[in-house]
């Protein structure tokens, strides 16, 4: 198979505006443009300069906050929407779920619109009649699947609509927040469903904010940011940037600190340091990292180094003061001290996390100045939490 025969989708610099909602002449302009065939060039770009190719067997998530152009780069790669500038290729059939039920009847049943919807999707009328024991168990709406649409909740809906798609196995499957919707069993059925696809050679492009979903069924993630690619690659190292942003940009905490008095401990100096004492910004899981300290002491008595480790949304992690381990501070001259601690095998699972270095009076009771240094942990672990630690699987006896 050659390479143009691999590459189920192509996306080439894609650039999608709107025009000014407040003006009229841009609204008729635009009416224009689409009454005489032509693109629309003009007003608010939602997406810009956006390529990249989905390759057969592959799994993608597009990643990023509200707004960033997810749901409408996902219109534009269905036909939804037109692009403004680009072109999009889809070499084979592809399946979308982005509005499930939005194409039902609602004064017909439950049964009639999944046959009308299925014929849509490309079924024939003899695969219908084959699968349609496998759509019917898969909804799993009972009697009801006679009853019309409109008496329907919106989780079964979702249910009849998801279970329509799912009868289609399609080159190229796309959803957008497909999988966070219905109770907690449809997800798991939905999930499960998707990783057989996946498992049998299907390709996935799906939009999420879930990061552990994400992480669970895709290999590769794609980072919108204001319209624009931010990032691309490995889905791990896409998502854990993506999430120390997101803390980090979330974060109320105050950045500037204020000076502390002359007659005041203070922190003249902190640098995270790896194994070999290089400086670093980030790490793998698992590594070592020091934390080197100079502080200040206005009356030559050595002060209390306090360090405490917090994700990057401030929620504590760890600390320890120097007095806690009877460690003293060894004296630099000018009324400095210094000492370095040493983190052997950090724990930390994969995101962001800032440390953040205190000086404490000699009493180690008043904490009188502070700096925060940011550090990112990588990694490839699903685990949940903060730490990772040492566990174990173990089967029964006998």
């Amino acid at each position: 198979m050659n390479e143009s025969e691999s590459t189920l989708l192509r996306v080439a610099n894609v650039r999608k505006s709107f025009p000014p909602a407040g003006a009229s002449a841009g609204r008729l302009a635009a009416v224009f443009r689409l009454i005489t065939g032509q693109r629309s060039q003009f007003g608010e770009a939602v997406l810009n300069d956006i390529d990249f190719d989905i390759r057969r067997g592959e799994s993608t998530a597009i990643i990023g906050t509200n707004g960033a152009g997810k749901s409408t780069l996902l219109k534009i790669i269905t036909g939804v929407q037109q692009p403004s500038e680009g072109r999009i290729e889809v070499n084979g059939r592809f399946s979308a779920l982005l509005e499930l039920g939005a194409g039902f009847e609602p004064d017909y049943s439950g049964l009639e619109n999944l046959r009308m919807n299925a014929a849509l999707l490309g079924l024939s009328r003899e695969q219908i009649r084959d699968r349609l024991d496998e759509i019917l168990d898969f909804a799993g709406l009972g009697e009801s699947i006679h009853k019309p649409i409109r008496h329907y909740s919106s989780g079964m809906v979702v249910r009849l609509g998801f279970a329509i798609a799912a009868s289609v196995r399609p080159d190229l499957l796309i959803t957008d927040e497909v999988l966070a919707v219905g109770d907690e069993s449809f997800q798991k059925k939905c999930i499960r469903w998707v990783e057989n696809y996946l498992s049998d050679g299907g390709t996935l492009l799906m939009v999420s904010h879930n990061m552990y979903q994400v992480q669970k069924l895709c290999q590769q993630a794609l980072w919108l940011r204001e319209g624009r690619i931010h990032a691309r690659g490995d889905v791990f190292d896409v998502t854990q940037s993506y999430l120390a942003w997101h803390e980090r940009r979330d974060s109320a905490r105050q950045q500037s600190r204020p000076q502390p008095s002359q007659s005041h401990c203070r922190v003249a100096d902190a640098e995270l340091l790896d194994a070999g004492d290089s400086p670093l910004s980030s790490l793998n899981m698992g590594e070592t990292m020091k934390v080197r300290v100079v502080l200040e002491s206005p009356d030559g008595r050595p002060p209390v180094a306090l360090v405490g480790l917090v994700r990057s949304d401030g929620t504590p992690v760890y600390g320890v003061a120097s007095d806690h381990d009877r460690h003293v501070l060894t004296p630099l001259g000018e009324r400095r001290y210094t000492t370095t601690l040493e983190f052997p095998e950090l724990s930390l699972l994969p995101g962001g996390y800032a440390v953040r270095v205190h000086a404490m009076d000699p009493e180690g009771i008043r904490l009188q100045d502070t700096v925060e240094l940011e550090v990112s942990v990588r990694g490839r672990s699903r685990a949940l939490g903060l730490v990772h630690l040492p566990h174990r699987w173990a089967d029964p006896e006998g």
